[in-house]
């Protein structure tokens, strides 16, 4: 499945950030419970890697993403892991081309119209605009749709439930990815309801087609 059709399938994409490997699959299980059906974990910590790959043997109904890949090491190694896609909070060519040589769906972030152009000579039609919030937001996302209407994009960074629902009201926005419905802190406490609620309060927001 492409990026992009997980993305749409999805509508939010809990951006996890975990530091105890065992956490994850019940909290993967949290976001199935929920509606959620992919999950980017991300590389930032030492726990982040064993935690995809449990998830993955654990959780089979969710789609793992690998986020925070910057290398090219990194790349194969969550690919030989198992991973649905690979996010990167930016975009290189050579990422791009062995992403493209693995098969490896590829999410990598763009920020300014220039990279968002070169991503798509590239040949990826679904990009994450990261940091959202202080690099523009809803307005730089709808300025974008008029000259990049059929690139997807899903924005990160500072969207919660206060800025949710403008974020999906965009015509390009396939999905919005976040930490605010998993932060640390709930993640270390096992607050697996309160997880849930978060999850759908902003899967309500979503549009339902």
């Amino acid at each position: 499945m492409s990026v992009a059709a997980l993305m749409r399938a999805t509508k939010v994409v809990p951006v996890i950030v975990i530091d105890k490997a065992a956490d994850a699959p019940p909290l993967a299980r949290a976001f199935v419970a929920s509606g959620i059906t992919t999950i980017e974990i991300t590389l930032r910590t030492a726990a982040g890697l064993e935690a995809i790959r449990r998830t993955i043997a654990e959780v089979p109904e969710i789609a793992v993403g690998a986020g925070t890949v910057t290398t090219g090491e990194e790349l194969r190694t969550v690919h030989k892991a198992g991973v649905k896609f690979v996010v990167s909070p930016g975009c290189t060519p050579s990422l791009v081309e062995e992403a493209k040589a693995m098969g490896v769906p590829y999410l990598p972030g763009v920020v300014t119209p220039t990279e968002l152009m070169i991503a798509a000579e590239s040949g990826l039609a679904c990009l994450k605009f990261f940091p959202a919030e202080p690099s523009g937001g809803t307005g730089m996302l709808r300025a974008w749709h008029s000259v990049f209407p059929n690139i997807a994009m899903v924005p990160t960074g500072g969207i919660d439930l206060k800025n949710a629902a403008d974020y999906f009201s965009v015509p390009t926005v396939a999905a919005i990815g976040c930490s605010w419905v998993a932060p640390a802190k709930l993640i270390a406490e096992h607050a697996w309801d309160e997880i849930k609620s978060r999850c759908q309060q902003m899967m309500a927001l979503a549009p339902k087609s």
